[in-house]
């Protein structure tokens, strides 16, 4: 059995073992040694390390019949080898793993909610708690609390008890195994079995910072951060708010305030600015109304548009047809973008503009689709006449 050293010291980042079996598949090494500061990877939810063996980089780490593998990414030959471990990938890994005891206790402690899901990712944590709802002032009171203890120091201990014994502990959830149940203790405060590497003391957290909140699955899910990745959160933060308070010529308590005078002036001009573009294809489309062909019973709008916007000509093609009967618009455009057209139709009219693009792209190479009401779709450039000159015809020829 691999002797567990990160339990013993989980600030050792470096020591020799012996390799105890090896064996090779896919091109890579897994070996197992007599002992390993190497967490298995995700094992209680914790990610394994980084790291080396004899300078080879260890790809993976997990657990099999209580053994610890590691998966190298080539061979080694030596028996006698140095185990190295990145040091700060450990220290994050034991703050937030430690952060996550901790308020995990805060929320039994004052709410009674069981945590039942954690996850530690490489960017922040969360943890799934059975609460139907929380406001932000429990939340805050929840971070107040946790950030007291750690600022107090309190002592985190490790141990290994009996079945027995842990029947007069006051564990939040019970042990997953029946024998050589560690207990990670804060101080007698919070009681839980855990195999993850932990600091010494709170202290070393740094911080717990709560980010969000969300109901989950019928209970609250909380995402956090602590040490290390809180201070890397607020500096970017706090330089985001520097540059933008720069910009705004504000003070940083300002920003938000400003911020929020900008965001309401900005959709007071949207809605203007959409009144107007309402105004102006309602104007258009009088216009194009005026200069339209009368092709037997109902008018055609025939128009190339250079430069404008596809959305721009697809709302005013939607204008037309919904105020207007008798009518089918005839549109292409030519931008940056390419060539495309749109040909569309008022809903009183018995025109089967589907059975058009059948036969509109039997004789032009065109990419697109619609229904039986709208059509469109782009067409190379050269061939934009041809398409507008077949689609007159056809209408011509297929409208009753």
């Amino acid at each position: 059995m691999t002797k567990r050293i990160y339990w013993e010291n989980p600030y050792l980042y470096e020591m020799d073992a012996i390799i105890q079996e090896k064996k090779i598949k896919d091109n890579k090494c897994y070996v197992k040694l007599d002992k390993t500061i190497f967490y298995p990877n995700m094992s209680g939810g914790q990610p394994g390390d980084r790291g080396t063996i004899d300078g080879i980089n260890v790809f993976d780490t997990y657990e099999e019949n209580n053994e610890i593998i590691h998966v190298l990414e080539r061979n080694i030959s030596q028996l006698k080898v140095k185990l190295r471990i990145d040091p700060s990938t450990r220290f994050d890994l034991m703050q937030q793993h430690t952060g996550q005891h901790l308020l995990s206790g805060v929320f039994y402690n004052l709410f009674n909610a069981e945590t039942i899901g954690f996850h530690l990712g490489e960017e922040y944590a969360t943890i799934d708690i059975t609460l139907d709802e929380i406001s932000k002032d429990e939340v805050d009171n929840v971070e107040k609390m946790c950030n007291k203890i750690i600022q107090s120091n309190f002592k985190v201990k490790s141990y290994f008890v009996s079945k027995e014994l842990i029947q007069s502990l006051p564990v939040r959830k019970p042990p997953t195994v029946d024998e050589d149940i560690r207990i990670v203790e804060i101080e007698s405060f919070d009681f839980s079995p855990c195999g993850g590497t932990h600091v010494n003391y709170t202290g070393e957290i740094g911080l717990i910072k709560i980010k969000r909140w969300e109901k989950y699955k019928g209970n609250i899910r909380i995402e956090f951060i602590c040490g290390n990745r809180a201070l890397a959160d607020y500096s970017w933060k706090s330089d985001h708010l520097k540059n933008m308070a720069l910009m705004l010529s504000s003070k940083d308590r300002d920003v938000q305030s400003k911020f929020e005078k900008i965001y309401g002036d900005k959709v007071s001009l949207e809605k203007e600015v959409l009144s107007l573009k309402n105004e102006l294809i309602s104007l258009k489309s009088i216009q194009l109304l005026a200069d339209s062909k009368m092709i037997k019973d109902f008018n055609v709008i025939d128009k190339s548009f250079v430069n404008e916007t596809f959305k721009d000509i697809t709302n005013l093609n939607s204008f037309i047809c919904n105020n207007n009967n008798n009518v089918v618009n005839v549109f292409t455009l030519t931008s940056e973008n390419g060539s495309q057209f749109i040909v569309s139709k008022s809903k009183d009219l018995e025109i089967n503009l589907s059975q058009l693009y059948k036969d509109l792209s039997s004789q032009i190479t065109i990419k697109g689709g619609g229904n039986n009401n709208t059509i469109q779709g782009n067409v190379s450039s050269e061939k934009l006449d041809e398409l507008r000159e077949y689609v007159i015809i056809w209408l011509t020829k297929n409208s009753h």
